[in-house]
C-alpha cells in the first residue's frame, strides 16, 4: 500500500498530534512509499537561543519522515504489526534557520522487511533522514531505526 502525500499526511497528522502542534508538513511520497519529504516551518515559538529551530523540534521533523515512510512503505502490514521506533542518531552538522526539510529514505528494501514479519520475525531496518536549511545545506543528519513488531 503506497500513500499519496494528503494521504500521509492525513494518516501523520491524525495518529500522531505533534505534527499538527509543531505545524509539520509533507512535501512528497515517493511512488513505491521507500522516500518521504517532510517540512518544518519557521516559527519563533520553535525557537532556541541562537533563533534557529530547537534541536528537539529538528530531531521531531526527521523522526516523523521516517514514520512516514513507515506507514507508506508497510500500510499494507499495520494490520498485522505495530511499527515501533527501536533506537535513533542525530548528527548537528551546521547551524539551521529558517525553514527547514528533513528527507528520509528506507535503507532496506521493503520485500525484504514483509518476508521477514511474513516468516513471524520482528524486522528492524533503518531510515536515514537528511534535514537541509533552505539554502540546500546539511543542517543534521539522522537514522532512526524501526521494527515492526507483530501483533500477537
Amino acid at each position: 500500500m503506497t500513500l499519496d502525500v494528503a494521504a500521509l499526511a492525513d494518516g501523520m497528522t491524525q495518529s500522531v498530534p505533534l505534527v499538527k502542534t509543531l505545524g509539520i508538513t509533507f512535501a512528497s511520497v515517493s511512488p513505491d512509499g521507500t522516500e518521504v519529504v517532510a517540512d518544518l516551518p519557521d516559527r519563533p515559538d520553535l525557537h532556541n537561543h541562537v533563533g534557529g529551530p530547537h534541536a528537539g523540534a529538528m530531531f521531531s521533523l526527521g523522526e516523523t519522515a521516517s514514520g512516514g515512510v513507515v506507514l507508506a512503505a508497510f500500510g499494507a502490514q499495520l494490520a498485522d504489526a505495530v511499527p515501533l521506533a527501536v533506537n535513533a542518531r542525530i548528527a548537528y552538522r551546521k547551524l539551521a534557520v529558517g525553514d527547514v526539510r528533513a528527507t528520509a529514505r528506507l535503507a532496506r528494501p521493503v520485500a525484504d522487511v514483509v518476508a521477514e514479519l511474513a516468516a513471524g520475525t520482528r524486522p528492524e531496518f533503518d531510515v536515514a533522514i537528511e534535514i537541509t536549511r533552505g539554502d540546500g545545506a546539511v543542517a543534521a543528519e539522522m537514522t532512526v531505526t524501526w521494527t515492526l513488531r507483530p501483533n500477537r
